[in-house]
């Protein structure tokens, strides 16, 4: 009985630091420079292995599904059911892996050494509040990243998928590019931006919240590493899940 009372007053304590973030935004001065450090050090650990990641994911998603469309003998809208696959799914899970498993594990560590250090309680003895210095400026570094490298990932696996549908699929240039207009539309591409930005807001959430309560001691830090990623990943695929649900209920496809 112990353990599902934890969960459910873990997953409230951390709805609660989600809250308090958001309230503070508007509420207080915002810690600029903390902000572009954590901006540029996200940016630095996640460009470069989103492009390695985007490139087998563009031509899996671009294989997989000239295959299936070939089967149906539709090939004229390869392109854009491609297309929709990436910007839509594989770009958005994509940044929500990576921020949350390479940036996310790393602010937790930082944020956890500095808490059994008790520099953290040092802050509050201050009166200085840990989330408005520390919190407040990673998640919102978390969701700048996460937006501007959905772009990255989207773009690069556009043309990945393009790449391999023209030479390996023997796929039209002309016809790849014309059935966008058939198939996909501007909400499509707001809809990934939105869940990068949600995403991004997650991770950097889930992130603080176990780095400023781990357990005793270096073993607890990296406890509390190892949960941020898991959990960050589950609550990541929940929440993709109802955004696609809510988006496909508001936006109708296009020719449907």
């Amino acid at each position: 009985m112990a353990f599902p009372v934890n969960a459910m007053r873990t997953i409230g304590q951390v709805f609660q630091l989600g809250a308090t973030v958001i309230g503070l935004l508007f509420r207080t001065r915002f810690q600029f420079r903390e902000f572009v450090d954590q901006f540029w050090f996200i940016a630095s650990v996640t460009i470069l292995p989103a492009s390695l990641v985007s490139v087998p994911f563009g031509a899996v998603t671009s294989l997989q599904v000239g295959s299936l469309i070939q089967q149906l003998g539709a090939e004229s809208f390869t392109g854009a059911a491609s297309v929709l696959v990436i910007i839509q799914q594989a770009s958005p899970m994509v940044v929500a892996l990576l921020v949350s498993g390479v940036a996310g594990s790393a602010m937790c560590a930082d944020m956890g050494s500095r808490t059994i250090r008790e520099e953290i309680d040092a802050m509050k003895v201050l009166g200085v509040s840990p989330v408005e210095r520390l919190v407040v400026p990673r998640v919102v570094a978390c969701m700048a990243v996460a937006f501007l490298l959905n772009g990255l990932v989207s773009v690069v696996g556009v043309a990945a998928g393009y790449f391999f549908n023209v030479f390996l699929q023997d796929g039209t240039p002309g016809a790849y590019m014309a059935s966008f207009s058939a198939l996909a539309q501007l909400p499509d591409l707001y809809v990934g931006e939105f869940k990068a930005l949600i995403f991004g807001f997650v991770a950097g959430v889930v992130a603080s919240y176990l780095g400023l309560n781990p357990g005793k001691g270096p073993k607890g830090v990296g406890d509390a590493v190892n949960q941020s990623v898991v959990f960050a990943f589950l609550v990541l695929f929940v929440v993709n899940m109802i955004i696609t649900a809510v988006y496909l209920q508001i936006i109708p496809p296009k020719g449907g």
